[in-house]
């Protein structure tokens, strides 16, 4: 509390408080001889009566004295006791009167000390309260806190209690029934009815092996007869499909002698199969039509350079249905038409047949033929895949070779077999024209698993039924065996082999190559699905 100062003595706080515990007991002490005091107070009365005379008579001794000492200033020298002893006789009040402002100043110091250290412990007091409310505070937050937390886990503790029991119980309940959940059973999508096709496969799945490889063959009646010319179905004709169970018998102009001749051979030529059979026939119109040119009494069609250049698709879809008709009329069922071939800038090999050179517009007019035949029962066929327009050579004479590659000839060969694919069409004949920059070897294409399965089977997406064009053309027999040919054209991807040069040696080339693993059954039957899908649908429609 700093330093007091008491008549120029410094008092430090302990020795103040030393002080004041002694100024107690003085203060003590003063008390019990108050009484004493008094007694002295009065004793002290009285003496200053007695004073009072003495100092009287002093007085006049002092004026005595005075007198003499006007008269002689040397006896105040010769008498210094005498001084001394009048200053002695006031020492004794000048005494009292220090002690007394002694007391009252010292009684000031203790007070203002006293103020001073109740103040001072005030402010600690208050210190120290302030300090507690603080914590008091602060412990509140925190076991606020902490008890909300506490109250938490408790809370989530019971639900967890409480949903353990909830199972608990539930088990116990269906434990106590026997209660036998059954897991659901997993939905299996049923697949889309497909009568047609089992139909199919009813049938090839009795056909025994030997039927089912002739089932690949279409042939001339002569191939499977034996006979120069075939004009009508008799015994001969029985016995050999009772040997071979061909899939289909092509007819030329030679065969057709009049419009009743050509029905009655037909209808009796089906009726001796065992299987479903295919009639066919080149009936392109104009110089290729084997039933118009005949001289029988049916319509008259226009080669197709003549329709194209009139640009009018309405008269190419009508010379599918007039073409149609009429052989659905005679008894056949299978036209080898329409030419899909794009004319080049020079002399092509096809002549009129084809329509023009414009591959879009041959498109056109190929789709709406497909359409017109199709539409009257009769199945079409687009030839030559992958395209000899462009040709001057001839595949009947010999070996036939394009340096087209695949995308000059995705660029306009191909088109107008993609619109008749996308129209419907049945069939698509493969030519024997050699691909040079496709094949490695120079495969006819034909033969040519390249031009048949990666081309027209996977990039164009022809579900239908490949067909080789005649195998007794030079470009094929200058060349291979008709054992070698037949083979090769089931390992590249055809379905059906037309007019091979030897029908018998070939089927038994095929059916070698299927019994010693060559070709897989499995191979066999893929391509009698698709060929009785065709034969079979007329009968489920």
């Amino acid at each position: 509390m700093g330093k007091l100062f008491r008549k120029g003595h410094e008092y430090s706080d302990e020795e103040y408080e030393n002080e004041e515990l002694e100024n107690e007991d003085f203060e003590n002490d003063e008390e019990i001889s108050e009484e004493d005091d008094e007694e002295i107070d009065d004793d002290s009365d009285e003496d200053d009566d007695s004073d009072e005379d003495d100092d009287s008579d002093e007085g006049d001794d002092s004026d005595e004295d005075n007198d003499s000492d006007e008269d002689d200033d040397s006896d105040e020298d010769e008498d210094p006791d005498e001084d001394d002893d009048s200053d002695e006789d006031d020492d004794p009040d000048e005494y009292d009167d220090d002690e007394e402002d002694f007391e009252e100043d010292e009684e000031m110091d203790r007070r203002t000390y006293r103020r001073r250290r109740r103040i001072r412990n005030q402010i600690i007091s208050y210190s120290v309260v302030a300090v507690f409310l603080a914590a008091i505070v602060a412990g509140g937050v925190i076991a606020g806190r902490s008890m909300v937390h506490i109250a938490k886990e408790k809370r989530l503790a019971k639900q967890q209690e409480e949903m353990e029991a909830q199972i608990q119980a539930q088990q116990e309940a269906e434990a106590a029934h026997d209660v036998v959940i059954a897991a659901p059973e997993p939905i299996v999508e049923e697949p889309e009815s497909d009568p047609l096709g089992e139909v199919v496969e009813s049938s090839i799945s009795a056909m025994p092996l030997e039927d089912k490889v002739a089932g690949l063959f279409i042939v001339t009646p002569e191939a499977l007869t034996g006979v120069n010319t075939a004009t009508k179905a008799g015994d001969g004709t029985q016995e050999a499909l009772n040997k071979w169970g061909i899939g289909g018998l092509i007819y030329f102009d030679k065969n057709i002698t009049d419009r009743e001749q050509i029905s009655e051979m037909l209808a009796s030529t089906v009726s001796k199969s065992k299987y479903p059979i295919f009639m066919a026939v080149d009936e392109e119109g104009g110089s290729v039509s084997r039933v118009a040119n005949s001289g029988i009494d049916v319509v008259q069609v226009d080669d197709m350079a003549a329709i194209g250049e009139t640009g009018d698709t309405a008269q190419a879809y009508e010379v599918g249905l007039t073409i149609g008709t009429y052989l659905k009329e005679i008894g056949f069922n299978l036209d080898f038409a329409p030419v899909a071939d794009v004319s080049g800038s020079g002399k092509s090999a096809m002549g009129d047949r084809v329509f023009g050179s414009d591959a879009q517009m041959v498109g056109d007019m190929v789709a709406n033929v497909v359409e017109g035949i199709e539409g009257t029962g009769v199945s079409s066929c687009l030839k030559h895949f992958p395209g000899i327009g462009a040709a001057e050579e001839d595949t009947h004479d010999g070996r036939v070779e394009t340096e087209k590659t695949l995308d000059e000839m995705r660029g306009s060969d191909f088109i107008p077999f993609k619109a008749g694919i996308e129209a419907g069409a049945d069939f698509v004949m493969v030519s024997h024209i050699t691909v040079a920059a496709v094949e490695d070897e120079a495969v006819p294409s034909s033969l040519s698993k390249t031009i048949m399965t990666d081309v027209l089977r996977n990039e164009l997406e022809f579900q239908g039924i490949i067909i080789t064009d005649a195998l007794n053309m030079s470009a094929i027999t200058e060349y291979y065996t008709t054992e070698e040919a037949a083979v090769m054209a089931i390992q590249g991807g055809a379905d059906m082999l037309l007019m091979p040069e030897n029908f018998e040696k070939a089927y038994e080339a095929v059916l070698a190559a299927v019994q010693d693993g060559q070709i897989s059954e499995e191979r066999i039957n893929e391509s009698l699905r698709r060929i009785y899908r065709v034969k079979y649908r007329d009968r489920i429609e």
